[in-house]
C-alpha cells in the first residue's frame, strides 16, 4: 500500500513544494535573511512525503553539510522532531498499557523503554556492540532497540539480527499493529527504521548518489518512533522512551547531541564518543561523556552544570576508563575483526549462551556499553539486589566519574548472560515476531 500523509492524502497525490527561494538562502554564507532550523526542518519535511525534486532534495542536504547546519543541535532537534511526525503511528495509549503491565521499577529506573545506538561512520568496524549490549540489557530493562541495515560497516544491527541462529526474529512484522502485543509478552524489540519511517524511502535514492554522510546518519538516532510524545497523555506523564545511549563518531558532536537531547526534553541520556573517534564506549582507553540526568538526581556529584534545554535537568560532562568498570583495556584490532554479519551472529550467540571466555576483549568491550546503559537509566542505583537466579544480591555502591556505579553496571551485565535471562529475552523475542503475520 502506498504511503500516505497524515490527512489519508495518497503521497503520490501532493503538490509538488519549491524550496528554491530557501536554497538561495542558505548558499553562499552571509545572507541577510539566514535560515532558521524550523524552516530547514520543514522542509526536510516534505522529503518524507515525496514533494521535493531530487534535485532539490540533494542540495539542500548538500547544503546543510558544506555549511555546518546539519550539525546544529537546533538544526537536529527540530529534524528529528519533524521526523517523528511523519513516522508510522503507534497506537501509544495502548503501548503505555503493555508497558505498565511488564514495568519493574528499581532504583531510579522506572521501568520505561530504553534504546542504545550509534551514528556510525567511524571507520572501524568493530563487533557490533549497541546491538549486543541492547539484548543483554534486557534481561532488566525493557529495550526499544532503533536499528537498520550497514550504510557505512560491514555489519549493521539489522543485518546482525537476521543472520541469527538457530531461527532469526520478523523483524519486519514488528509495526505499530503489532508492537503492543510484542511488549506484552517480552522485555526486548527491535524497531526496524524502514518500517516505523516509511517516508524515508523516498530520501534513500538522494543519499545513495551523494558522496557524503548526510543529516539522516545524525538524526536516525534522535528519532526512536517510540520517543513521539502523545500530547493527550499531559507533560505529567513519563515519556515512552525513559533513557538513551548514544554514540557519536566525532568528538565535537558530543555537546551537540547532548544539547538536541535536552532541547527534545530528555530526562536521562549519555551521549559517548570513543578517543579514537569511537561511536561506542572504548575498551581501549579514555570515553568522552555527556550526561543528562535529572536535576533532582542526587545520587551523582554536585559539579554538574545546569541544562539549556529545560529546568528540569542537568548535564554533566566527564571521561570514563575500562578501569572505571574494573575492567583492562584493549587495543581495537583486538575487537575490531570487521567482520560479516555472519560471524558477529555466531559471536553474539555464543555470548548469549555463556560460551565466551570471561576475558575475552570482545565481552568485555560488550560489557562496559551495556554496564553504561544500565547506569544510565537508573537501575544501578538500587541498594538492594534481588535479580533472581545465580545473584548473590551484593550491590556495588563504589561510584566514579560522573557518580555512576559503573562496577555495579558490569555486575548486572554479567549476570544477564551467567543467568541466561538475556538469552532467554531473546529467545521470546525470536518466538514472539515468528508468530506475527505477514
Amino acid at each position: 500500500m502506498a504511503p500516505t500523509a497524515e490527512n489519508g492524502t495518497l503521497v503520490e497525490d501532493l503538490p509538488r513544494v519549491d524550496i528554491k527561494p530557501l536554497l538561495a538562502r542558505l548558499w553562499p554564507l552571509g545572507h541577510p535573511e539566514p535560515v532558521s532550523p524550523t524552516q530547514i526542518a520543514e522542509a526536510i519535511s516534505h522529503f518524507f512525503t515525496n514533494q521535493i525534486s531530487d534535485v532539490q532534495a540533494g542540495s539542500l542536504l548538500m547544503c546543510l553539510h558544506f555549511t555546518g547546519l546539519d550539525r546544529q543541535a537546533e538544526v537536529l532537534a527540530k529534524t528529528a522532531e519533524c521526523m517523528l511526525k511523519s513516522a508510522a503511528k503507534i497506537d501509544q495509549p495502548a503501548l503505555r498499557a503493555a508497558i505498565e503491565g511488564r514495568r519493574r521499577k528499581e532504583g531510579g529506573y522506572r521501568g520505561g523503554l530504553v534504546d542504545i545506538v550509534g551514528t556510525g561512520g567511524d571507520s572501524h568496524n568493530t563487533f557490533n556492540i549497541s546491538t549486543t549490549s541492547s539484548i543483554l540489557a534486557s534481561s532488566l530493562l525493557l529495550v526499544a532497540k532503533h536499528g537498520n541495515r550497514a550504510s557505512t560497516s560491514k555489519s549493521g544491527s539489522a543485518d546482525l539480527i537476521n543472520c541469527m541462529q538457530p531461527q532469526p526474529p520478523q523483524m519486519t512484522r514488528i509495526r505499530p499493529d503489532t508492537i503492543t502485543e510484542l511488549y506484552s509478552k517480552t522485555n526486548y524489540g527491535f524497531l526496524f527504521a524502514p518500517v516505523f519511517h516509511p517516508g524515508m524511502l523516498h530520501v534513500a535514492p538522494i543519499r545513495r548518489q551523494l558522496p557524503w554522510r548526510t543529516i539522516f546518519n545524525l538524526v536516525g538516532p534522535l528519532a526512536n518512533p517510540t520517543d513521539l510524545r502523545d500530547p493527550a497523555a499531559g507533560a505529567a506523564v513519563d515519556p515512552l522512551l525513559e533513557a538513551r545511549m548514544i554514540g557519536v563518531a566525532r568528538k565535537d558532536l558530543g555537546p551537540v547531541f547532548a544539547h538536541a537531547l535536552q532541547l527534545a526534553r530528555a530526562q536521562k541520556a549519555l551521549v559517548v564518543c570513543g578517543d579514537e573517534e569511537l561511536d561506542e564506549i572504548s575498551c581501549a582507553g579514555n570515553t568522552l561523556c555527556w550526561r543528562i540526568r535529572p536535576s533532582d538526581d542526587t545520587a551523582n556529584n554536585s559539579n554538574s552544570s545546569s541544562s539549556g534545554g529545560g529546568e528540569t535537568t542537568v548535564l554533566e560532562h566527564f571521561l570514563l576508563h575500562p578501569r572505571d568498570f574494573g575492567l583492562p583495556t584493549h587495543t581495537l584490532a583486538e575487537v575490531s575483526g570487521g567482520k560479516e554479519p555472519q560471524e558477529n551472529a555466531g559471536i553474539l550467540r555464543r555470548i548469549l549462551d555463556g560460551e565466551v571466555p570471561e576475558d575475552d576483549p570482545i565481552l568485555h568491550f560488550v560489557l562496559i556499553n551495556t554496564a553504561a546503559l544500565f547506569v544510565v537509566s537508573g537501575i544501578c542505583d538500587a541498594d538492594t539486589s534481588d535479580l533472581g537466579h545465580g545473584d548473590d544480591g551484593v550491590v556495588i555502591k563504589e561510584r566514579g566519574p560522573g557518580g555512576g556505579r559503573w562496577k555495579e553496571g558490569v555486575r548486572r551485565a554479567r549476570w544477564a548472560i551467567r543467568s541466561g535471562e538475556a538469552a532467554r529475552q531473546w529467545a521470546s523475542f525470536v518466538e514472539v515476531t515468528n508468530g506475527f503475520t505477514e
